[in-house]
């Protein structure tokens, strides 16, 4: 099979017997091999028992019972629980933890018959812009070797842009599925919040947190998300709504009316060659008969505060639960119960999970509660009601995915808040919760990706991927 190969490539030749399940592992584990000594991608390799799996499927093939996800290689992000497998987020904190049942989106994917090949790097409990807060050393863009690859989810991304995998699962909390994807040349989508069922997924900030898809094309990403998207008995926050199959709907039928972002654009932070590139896109869908205006959105600004009080609120609570007591890493040197608490999250932290768990506990306090905790809660309430206006009245709303390219590892680690303007053009969907994805938008005079970002209304992926899968045929 060749390289980076689509998953309707891949089916068609496993059902003309020209290609077997096992072949297609071997080949991503041979480019594991090859490859992820050096990119650092990968924490676990599931190899034989992908190979057994593998092997069932081919039987299922022969037979005619294969599932709508036969043959199809995936990783999932070491946030997401996989029964019997190591489970760590990152961090520390987990050391020897093993998850007791399987999330029900990686369930889904096994039920389809998905093949799990391996368990991604990522940032500590998903918090990072860069993949360097992982515990287990950073992850390494494919592209360029001194460059991050996107975080949280940077291992994911990696694991698909050097063809380790067809298609991987990441999770999206403010950015941390699109703008890897942007940082690496491929598809990164972030679904609605609650289309996906959020049940096995180790969180961060629950009111933010979405599981999303990486692939090399969308078609890839809109099955997936048919098969894993649904109503879920486990997850009384997941949306009741009808899954469409999305990957059967991806002709765009019209001529659309699509708005962009002055505030983006005029943003000191926004790279030259990100932005030329992003004027040529613009030039594109006018020439292609697309009507596309500038718009302002005021409340832009505090769209990134707003999203670090509350999740730093949120992730301050999901966390107070790794103590040291009933699993992961437990201090040898503690002499009662308190120090016991204090030593265990201190050793088993990083420094920025540290910080933001600080941070949360800081505004949720009674001194800073009202100040900061309240006023972020209804200065979201009115970020998201100005975005979905504008959506009403617009198809979509598009703007660079993120506000440079790729940046030199270690560039960004001291200065924080350089590190959280990565995110800067991403947390506005995530706030408001509608559904966003990054495709590529061309490359930098370094190679290095630029992504395009697309919003739609909430509950709109089809239209969205529809208009993406255009785009990037055009």
């Amino acid at each position: 099979m060749r390289a980076q190969s689509s998953f309707s490539e891949i089916r068609q030749q496993l059902d003309a017997g020209k290609i077997s399940c096992g072949q297609i592992v071997d080949h991503y584990l041979k480019n594991i091999r090859e490859k992820n000594g050096k990119l650092n991608a990968l924490l676990s390799v599931y190899d034989q028992e992908a190979k057994e799996q593998a092997h069932l499927i081919d039987q299922k093939i022969k037979s005619g019972s294969a599932g709508k996800l036969a043959g199809l290689v995936v990783t999932i992000k070491d946030v997401l629980c996989y029964k019997d497998h190591p489970l760590q987020c990152g961090s520390k904190i987990l050391d020897g933890f093993q998850s007791q049942f399987t999330a029900t989106a990686v369930q889904r994917l096994l039920d389809a018959d998905a093949i799990i090949i391996g368990r991604n790097n990522c940032d500590e409990f998903a918090m990072g812009s860069s993949n360097e807060n992982s515990a287990f050393s950073p992850v390494v863009n494919a592209d360029g070797h001194n460059r991050v690859p996107g975080g949280s989810s940077g291992g994911s991304a990696v694991a698909v842009q050097a063809d380790m995998c067809a298609v991987s699962l990441g999770t999206d909390t403010g950015g941390s599925v699109r703008q890897p994807a942007s940082f690496c040349g491929i598809v990164g989508l972030k679904p609605t919040y609650s289309r996906i069922s959020r049940h096995g997924l180790a969180a961060y900030a629950s009111t933010f947190d979405c599981i999303g898809i990486f692939s090399n094309n969308v078609k890839d990403s809109a099955l997936v998300l048919e098969v894993i998207s649904g109503e879920d008995e486990y997850d009384s926050t997941v949306s009741q709504k009808e899954v469409p199959a999305y990957s059967e709907h991806l002709e765009a039928g019209k001529r659309y009316k699509i708005g962009y972002l002055k505030e983006t654009i005029d943003n000191e932070a926004l790279n030259s060659e990100v932005k030329a590139a992003f004027a040529r896109q613009i030039d594109e869908l006018r020439a292609q008969g697309h009507q596309v205006q500038e718009i302002s959105f005021p409340l832009m600004e505090y769209t990134l505060p707003t999203y670090y009080i509350l999740t730093t609120a949120e992730a301050s609570s999901n966390l107070s639960r790794y103590d040291g007591v009933r699993y992961g890493h437990r201090t040898t040197e503690a002499g009662n119960l308190e120090e016991m608490y204090k030593k265990s999250r201190s050793e088993g932290f990083g420094e920025e999970v540290i910080k933001r768990i600080l941070l949360g506990t800081a505004v949720l306090s009674a001194s800073y509660h009202d100040a900061y905790y309240i006023k972020a809660q209804k200065a979201r309430r009115m970020i998201q009601n100005e975005l979905n206006e504008l959506l009403e009245r617009f198809d979509f709303i598009i703007m660079p995915t993120a506000p440079t390219t790729a940046f030199e590892l270690g560039s960004k680690t001291e200065n924080s808040m350089e590190m959280y303007l990565a995110d800067l053009f991403t947390v506005q969907a995530s706030v408001a919760g509608v559904p966003a994805i990054s495709i590529p938008m061309g490359r930098d005079r370094q190679g290095m990706s630029i992504g395009l970002q697309i919003l739609s209304k909430a509950f709109e992926e089809q239209k969205l991927l529809a208009f993406s899968n255009y785009l990037l045929d055009n």
